[in-house]
């Protein structure tokens, strides 16, 4: 039998469209905290035994999980840009900009995808994953003064570019109201922009990051930690550098700074408020850290939050859960991805 050229043209697009449906994409809902409690029932559970295991074995990876919800949730959205691999399509994503440096845990997020998928196949975005995994690091770290119920149902989405990664996260050397207009672009007060600074009493930075402060006058830094700085970033190299000095190197600090060997720690990366009495003492590694001090506001919430350790615990788990509820782009569609580093395969 003889199929007529028309006939034959609608079974190529039926075909099309069976193809297609392989890999729908959709707008984002409304998030919702239980979200998966019957959809992928004790998938936070499977997220935090990873999250556990990831950090048990490296307790860096925690302060790594903490960093992703920042730099992810701020550029574009809470969407799992940042993960994404170089690819056609991203020929330069988000993880290449230079604000990114260091960024790291990328393979615990895809060993939690690849455990989720065998217990919920195509159930559980990569996006869902990161904000789950940063806020059980964040407990862990915090050793559970920071909690909260995370609202879910985000999609992942298909770009990322390292230009808008560079365009929208602050640098570490932006002065405060640099600082202050970032934020509000991202409805962020002045007060959230000093609680979620306070992240960096943990983390490593670049050198790279804070070169300026290497020749920054005593007003803006101790001159000992600047020295300790100086010896930890020789001319032409570019290490990672602990972003609390008690969690540097014990040999070290007694060399540049003796009196503080009191409060070295053995176990680094501990999340709470001594980034607030180190900026007050001048001894934080980058200039957008000590620039709060310059604003009335800023200066004041960093005494606050100095002093009342449970008042930032608290604060923080807030303005972590507001980070992230940050929202696609408006118009905007995406997937459940199969693997957090790429974007499912498509038809064109």
């Amino acid at each position: 039998m003889k199929l007529s050229a028309a006939v034959l043209c609608a079974l190529v697009a039926v075909q099309a469209a069976v193809l297609l449906a392989t890999v729908p994409t959709a707008q984002a809902s409304e998030l919702e905290v239980g979200y998966y409690s019957k959809k992928c029932k004790g998938v936070e559970n499977v997220v935090k035994w990873h999250v556990i295991k990831a950090i048990k074995a490296n307790r860096r990876t925690g302060a790594a999980l903490v960093r992703l919800i920042f730099h992810d949730c701020f550029v574009r959205g809470c969407d799992g840009s940042v993960l994404l691999d170089a690819s056609y399509d991203n020929p330069h994503p988000e993880k290449e900009a230079p604000v990114n440096i260091g960024l790291a845990a990328f393979d615990v997020l895809e060993e939690i995808k690849a455990a989720v998928e065998k217990r919920c196949p195509g159930v559980v975005s990569c996006s869902d994953i990161l904000i789950y995994a940063a806020r059980d690091a964040a407990s862990i770290l915090s050793n559970g003064h920071v909690h909260f119920a995370v609202p879910a149902g985000r999609l992942d989405g298909f770009v990322s570019k390292a230009e808008e990664a560079q365009a929208e996260l602050p640098d570490s050397t932006h002065d405060v109201q640099q600082l202050i207009d970032n934020f509000a672009r991202k409805n962020f007060t002045v007060e959230e922009l000093v609680i979620l600074t306070g992240a960096h009493s943990i983390g490593q930075g670049h050198c790279s990051s804070f070169t300026g402060r290497l020749s920054e006058p005593p007003s803006q830094i101790n001159p000992a930690y600047r020295d300790l700085l100086n010896y930890k970033c020789p001319q032409g190299s570019n290490p990672p550098v602990a972003n609390n000095v008690r969690d540097e190197d014990y040999g070290v600090v007694a060399r540049y700074m003796p009196g503080f060997t009191s409060r070295v720690r053995k176990i680094p990366d501990f999340l709470d408020n001594s980034f607030y009495h180190n900026n007050l003492a001048k001894i934080v590694t980058f200039h957008s850290d000590w620039t709060l001090l310059t604003n009335k506001e800023a200066f004041g919430h960093v005494v606050e939050y100095a002093e009342n350790a449970t008042l930032w615990d608290e604060d923080f788990s807030d303005s972590l859960l507001k980070l992230s509820k940050l929202p696609m782009p408006a118009g905007s569609t995406g997937e459940i991805r199969n693997k957090c580093s790429v974007v499912n395969p498509r038809l064109y």
